[in-house]
């Protein structure tokens, strides 16, 4: 009976220290908490503080760079910038649309081009048309085979630019199902009779362009020829005279009448002169032989 009772007490002793540990333990806690949360709160707010500070002090600190630069930007002299000058519009590129004139000259009418509407992938495909052995050594430029000839080559050029059908035609059949040389073949075969008087009419203009050219050509030769033809600088030979005692006088004096040293009228001057020395010689031999045999 006492064990009995001594283990209730034993119990009821237990549970005593059971409910003071537990509120002390709650108690400490709670003051723990309290602490942890004071000590967290005035962690946040020295952070915050410090936060501003050094937030503060960088903007003191821009504010004092960006017055030393405008400072100094103050003291550099700035260039005056020109305006600058409008832009002119782009001109027209070698790609952008032929002009009307042009395609007329080519043969590009409305007349071909409602006739080109008319076509299908099978007007090409099937028409009768035998296949020729392929010219491997054949340039293509510019999409048009070489082989055609100048003025079938831009009239190929121009009509893929303005003609859609003909550019979409030559895209799904080319090479798939013909050949690039068959193709303008039987373009070329089929819109004959729409062009064919625009290439003879080109045709008869170069022909005429070359004439002029080549009468030009032949003309400026001519008058270069005319211009620089050399001049006969050679001096007329002049004809023995038939006076004997004037060819006595050449033979012994020279000719003084020649072009380099006097006009040719003084040789009858001369000829005067000489007959007065004669006729003087000849009276000094009569009268003073002596002195002529001195």
């Amino acid at each position: 009976m006492d064990l009995w009772e001594r283990a209730r007490a034993f119990a009821g002793e237990a549970a005593n220290w059971s409910q003071e540990l537990s509120a002390e333990a709650t108690k400490r806690s709670s003051a723990l908490v309290s602490e942890t949360a004071k000590k967290s709160k005035e962690i946040f707010s020295e952070t915050a503080s410090k936060s501003l500070e050094i937030a503060a002090e960088a903007t003191k600190q821009a504010d004092l760079l960006a017055g030393q630069i405008k400072h100094l930007a103050s003291d550099i002299p700035v260039p005056s910038i020109p305006p600058i000058p409008a832009i002119p519009p782009i001109a027209a590129t070698a790609s952008s649309e032929p002009d009307a004139a042009e395609l007329e000259r080519y043969g590009i009418t409305d007349d071909l081009r409602e006739f080109v509407k008319d076509m299908t992938i099978s007007t090409f495909r099937d028409f009768p048309l035998q296949d020729e052995p392929e010219m491997s050594d054949v340039p293509t430029v510019s999409n048009v085979r070489q082989d055609l000839s100048e003025w079938q080559a831009r009239h190929a050029t121009l009509v893929l630019s303005a003609v859609k059908e003909i550019s979409k035609f030559r895209y799904e059949l080319c090479p798939r199902y013909m050949k690039e040389r068959k193709f303008w073949r039987v373009y070329f075969l089929l819109v004959n009779s729409y062009i064919a008087p625009f290439e003879k009419k080109s045709l008869e203009e170069l022909k005429v362009k070359a004439e002029e050219e080549k009468r030009d050509s032949q003309k400026q030769a001519s008058q270069a020829s005319t211009t620089f033809e050399p001049k006969d600088t050679k001096a007329p030979i002049k004809t023995s005279s038939t006076n004997p005692e004037h060819d006595l006088d050449v033979f012994l004096l020279g000719d003084l009448g020649s072009d380099d040293e006097g006009p040719v009228d003084d040789d009858d001057d001369l000829d005067e002169d000489f007959d007065k020395i004669d006729v003087t010689t000849d009276v000094e031999l009569q009268g003073d032989p002596i002195a002529i045999k001195m």
